[in-house]
């Protein structure tokens, strides 16, 4: 008897001819997420399989492949050759203390029992070695789930753990993330990463009067991230010398909705240099003066790719929610300011009339301001070394 981890995938399912391509990238992904553990990773049709792997590094591997992108659950299972006698034995050590029932999965088609008698079977036995159990077929404590392959191996398990769903990291290209130091970007992030998407991801940093601390919370919102997501390349772009000259020469009014036009024709730029099909942004319908159907349509004029707003529909509570479940929460809301709170106006404008901001820009050296900013941007490469 071995003891493995019994891995399930989710909207695969659903994927026609092109099956095995998403399969290949789960498989890489599983592989990466436990880089650092010894084990091996074995398929049969529609079940993975994590196998020889130490003991004490269980809970370890666990918790790493709960956060693998395109698995719906996995189960700690034990690994018998299939002998109906074994499994009965083994059954009983996943029966519980109080009520349970046996369901049989018979893909080994050598064995001539059908699975409603195996189920019977082993139930009976199971209460001859636990007599104060009770079968329960519909409000059971715990189901004793046996599944025999094909390949002369059954897999006995019980407790079923549930991972992040989605498709796998990879499947569906590359995208750009406008990542601040709030609570909104790395959330929208984490659910395109939910959709297949390989994230990269722009900062705007204006110091001296954001500091390195905010910089450094934004390297570390990424570093949480990664564990979904495998790597992200970070691009910190200097804003400072921008949020000046619209300061300096604009109607300050405006600053909010200017600001965010470079900053979306600066993330677009980046977006396409580094083979990004879209940019991803934070914003909430009408949760800040820059969140407005009108602030987001003057926004949006100046990109030529799609911009992809995954939080657009939620409040703020569902937000926070996703951000503790993913650990960006207490990042988050660490007090270190980002760009978007130098020179804040006290009366921004909320409902930008569109031929009113084109002419603000007119203000302004836009090409020269776009271009000092890129040639002035670091990049980094956040990977998750867990």
């Amino acid at each position: 008897m071995e003891k493995t981890i019994l891995l399930r995938f989710g909207e695969i399912y659903l994927k026609g001819r092109n099956k095995q391509y998403f399969e290949k990238i789960l498989l890489n992904n599983i592989k990466f997420a436990l880089k650092n553990n010894n084990f091996i990773l074995s398929v049969t049709r529609g079940r993975y399989f994590i196998e020889n792997y130490l003991s004490e590094e269980e809970d370890e591997i666990i918790e790493k492949l709960k956060r693998v992108i395109g698995l719906h659950s996995l189960s700690r299972a034990v690994k018998i050759k299939t002998d109906i006698e074994e499994i009965k034995k083994a059954s009983v050590n996943f029966a519980g203390d109080t009520t349970f029932r046996v369901t049989v999965k018979r893909a080994d088609n050598s064995i001539k029992i059908s699975s409603t008698r195996l189920s019977g079977e082993i139930g009976a036995y199971i209460l001859s070695q636990k007599p104060n159990l009770k079968v329960d077929l519909f409000n059971f404590d715990k189901e004793v789930y046996i599944d025999m392959r094909e390949n002369g191996f059954t897999y006995i398990l019980s407790d079923k753990i549930m991972c992040e769903h989605g498709m796998p990291v990879g499947t569906s290209g590359n995208g750009m993330l406008l990542l601040s130091g709030g609570i909104d970007s790395p959330v929208a992030g984490f659910r395109m990463i939910k959709r297949g998407v390989k994230l990269k991801a722009v900062h705007f940093h204006s110091f001296p009067y954001t500091s390195e601390l905010a910089k450094q919370k934004v390297i570390d919102l990424a570093s949480i991230l990664v564990k979904y997501g495998m790597e992200i390349e970070l691009y910190v772009v200097p804003f400072t010398e921008v949020q000046e000259a619209i300061h300096k020469n604009c109607d300050n009014r405006f600053m909010i909705t200017l600001m965010r036009r470079i900053m979306m024709r600066i993330a677009e730029i980046l977006a396409r240099k580094s083979h990004c099909g879209a940019i991803i942004t934070g914003e909430s319908l009408g949760q800040v003066a820059s969140q407005t159907m009108q602030s987001i349509y003057v926004t949006n004029s100046v990109a030529q790719m799609p911009v992809f707003r995954p939080l657009i529909g939620m409040d703020k509570e569902e937000i926070i929610s996703t951000a503790k479940h993913i650990g960006t929460f207490e990042t988050s809301i660490l007090p270190y300011e980002d760009c978007c709170t130098v020179f804040l106006p006290e009366n921004p404008v909320i409902k930008p009339v569109y031929e009113e901001v084109i002419e603000q820009e007119k203000k302004l050296d836009i090409e020269t301001l776009i271009k000092n900013a890129i040639d002035n941007t670091e990049k980094q490469i956040i990977t998750n070394n867990e």
